[in-house]
């Protein structure tokens, strides 16, 4: 089994490796510091299993989890963490354990016994559904069949087209498989609607603009050509402008 480990302290990375130093048949893929090296080490190095901590800066373990379910193969996950009140929210996003530490050998033995008995592919695998009910930092995307993550706080506008959303952000876009009516609800605080087919982010807004023939646009920092709102979502998005 191989074991990629995630903890944003290095002594906690150390002990876990020697513990699992002690136990047969396992070999310690990588090491991370935080969940989005542990996202980019998962999809890299295809561990069988990830022991990952809850609290990290950057991202956390929870959203980690729901990034890493979305791999090929995905690989199980088992969190290890110094406090209890993530429990439930860590077998929502479908943990095959949950250790507390500091993490004894025995206890560690076990976990590895579960996440041995399920099936690869099916392992820690999290789906929208499953996934702890808050908003995530970055928005996951595949391009050229690799992983992007795509942080929230960059995003521009988001653009539904057919069955995908295109989000478009700083860095340029990219297209996700995700309703933009649940983008909508997660991100409640962050994005307004403007039209059926399009979300923008608050903290971009900089105007509106009416033109000639009655139709308002809205304007947003980085984007050169201006958005068109609808009659139906003019009065909510008017009386939010005034509340910024």
């Amino acid at each position: 089994m191989r074991v990629l480990l995630v903890d944003d302290e290095p002594l906690a990375r150390e002990r876990l490796a020697a513990l699992l130093a002690d136990i047969d048949g396992v070999e310690i893929a990588g090491m991370a510091g935080d969940g989005l090296e542990a996202v980019a080490a998962a999809e890299r190095l295809r561990p069988d299993l990830v022991l990952l901590d809850i609290r990290m800066p950057r991202m956390d373990g929870l959203e980690a989890a729901r990034h890493i379910g979305e791999l090929e193969a995905a690989p199980a996950v088992v969190f290890c963490t110094a406090y209890d009140d993530h429990a439930l929210a860590a077998f929502e996003a479908n943990a095959v354990d949950y250790l507390l530490k500091p993490i004894r050998g025995e206890r560690l033995r076990g976990a590895l016994e579960r996440a041995r008995r399920f099936s690869v592919g099916t392992l820690g695998a999290v789906t929208a559904a499953d996934a702890p009910r808050r908003s995530r930092s970055h928005l996951c995307a595949r391009v050229r069949g690799s992983l992007v993550l795509v942080p929230v706080a960059d995003v521009d506008y988001l653009l539904a087209e057919d069955k995908y959303v295109v989000v478009h952000h700083g860095g340029g876009e990219v297209l996700i498989e995700e309703p933009l009516k649940a983008l909508e609800t997660e991100f409640a605080d962050r994005f307004v609607r403007i039209h059926r087919n399009c979300l923008v982010a608050l903290d971009k807004l900089s105007g509106l603009v009416r033109q000639a023939d009655g139709r308002v646009f809205a304007r947003l920092e980085r984007v050169d050509t201006p958005l068109e709102v609808s009659r139906r979502n003019l009065p909510a998005l008017r009386k939010t402008v005034r509340s910024l």
